[in-house]
């Protein structure tokens, strides 16, 4: 199969970057793919081509994030390299956070259908779950209702492909009940890594609590902050708080203002951006992973990796988060939203147990060790063969 994959890859920092990385990974690692056309975003530097059978990769650099042209140079590309089939690593502001261009981005799936060619779009979040303001989008309810106009109507567009594919079982529901269709598959996010058997022993002192991800919308980490430092006036073991990350597209210097905020706090890390090559070490050198969320805007790669590296986690018991509970077996320790009190107590209740805080590694270990990769992408390669 000669196959085609729009996605963000990097060194690219665009949303998603990472997931195209393992999707392209594991797509040329089976046999049954003989060439990759990888349809990525230009970034400066090479692409990180860095794993067995990247001979089979064509790389095709043609879209960039806000670009007005995105929608026609794809088209065009894929046009010139004939591929079999072609998969859209897809959410709502991949193309771009200004509107037109991200929507004409979101309309190319569509379009080359239309031109004949096979199309999965995986769609890694829909709008019918996204809290427009707690995302950081708007406040405004008027703002409010036109974004969800618009959403409908890019979702429609979306359905127009052969198949979208989703993550989440709750997902596919609200889209075949909502756009009576029955294009939608669900396909798990599944794990990065093939993985290795983790080391669930307790680590030695200072314990490192982490959080991972894209923060100042719905991700806040002044809670994490203000809760470890609760805890260290009871636990007797030095505390290092990690924030693996960047600021949220919507929320520009915020990492920096709460550096400022709490500098008199000591045992605070603040990475910065974390490369592919680097997730692995910060994970496992993390004892606990920390989701300091107020909603959710799609299934959680962070807490496949979590799973994927056997750690411990704390999490809100809301959207997303306790849907992959329910539906894929991962395991938590959970606290109130936006509550200091109730965070500390979550931490709390980990550190002074450690049989419970192995319990819940050995179990999201399990979870995510149940979906990898290559079980993922030999799903979409079923797909593209039932179309």
């Amino acid at each position: 199969m000669k196959l085609a994959v729009v996605t963000a890859y990097p060194p690219s920092k665009v949303t998603l970057n990472e997931y195209g990385y393992h999707l392209v990974k594991n797509f040329v690692l089976n046999d049954e793919v003989t060439e990759l056309i990888l349809l990525s975003d230009e970034t400066k530097e090479n692409k990180q081509l860095d794993f067995q059978n990247k001979e089979k990769i064509s790389v095709e650099s043609c879209w960039k994030f806000n670009s007005y042209s995105t929608l026609f140079r794809i088209l065009y590309r894929v046009h010139k390299t004939k591929p079999d089939c072609v998969l859209f690593n897809l959410q709502f502001v991949k193309f771009g956070d200004k509107k037109i261009p991200s929507a004409l981005g979101l309309l190319t799936p569509m379009f080359l259908r239309f031109m004949g060619y096979k199309t999965i779009v995986l769609l890694h979040n829909i709008l019918e779950q996204v809290d427009l303001e707690k995302a950081g989008f708007t406040d405004s309810k008027i703002l409010i209702s036109i974004y969800n106009f618009i959403g409908s109507n890019l979702t429609k567009c979306l359905l127009k492909a052969n198949r979208v594919a989703v993550t989440i079982h709750k997902y596919k529901e609200i889209l075949e009940e909502k756009y009576k269709t029955k294009r939608v598959l669900l396909i798990p996010h599944g794990t990065f890594e093939t993985i290795k058997e983790p080391n669930f022993d307790k680590k030695p002192a200072p314990l490192q609590i982490m959080a991972f991800g894209k923060f100042g919308t719905y991700k806040k980490v002044e809670i994490l902050i203000e809760a470890v430092e609760k805890v260290r006036k009871m636990y007797p073991e030095e505390l290092v708080v990690v924030i693996a990350g960047t600021d949220s597209p919507n929320t520009p210097g915020y990492l920096e203002s709460v550096q400022k905020k709490y500098q008199h706090i000591k045992g605070n890390i603040f990475t910065g951006y974390v490369e592919e090559n680097d997730v692995e070490r910060i994970f496992t050198e993390s004892s606990i992973v920390v989701f300091p969320y107020t909603s959710t805007t799609g299934s959680s790669g962070v807490l496949h990796q979590a799973g994927s590296y056997g750690k411990a986690v704390i999490m809100p018991d809301l959207g997303d988060l306790a849907l992959l509970v329910k539906d894929e077996g991962y395991q938590g320790e959970f606290f109130i939203p936006d509550n200091v009190d109730s965070l500390a107590s979550a931490i709390q209740n980990i550190l002074l147990d450690d049989t419970h805080r192995k319990n819940i590694a050995m179990a999201n270990f399990n979870a995510a060790n149940a979906l990898t990769m290559d079980k993922i992408v030999a799903m979409y390669l079923k797909a593209f063969h039932t179309i």
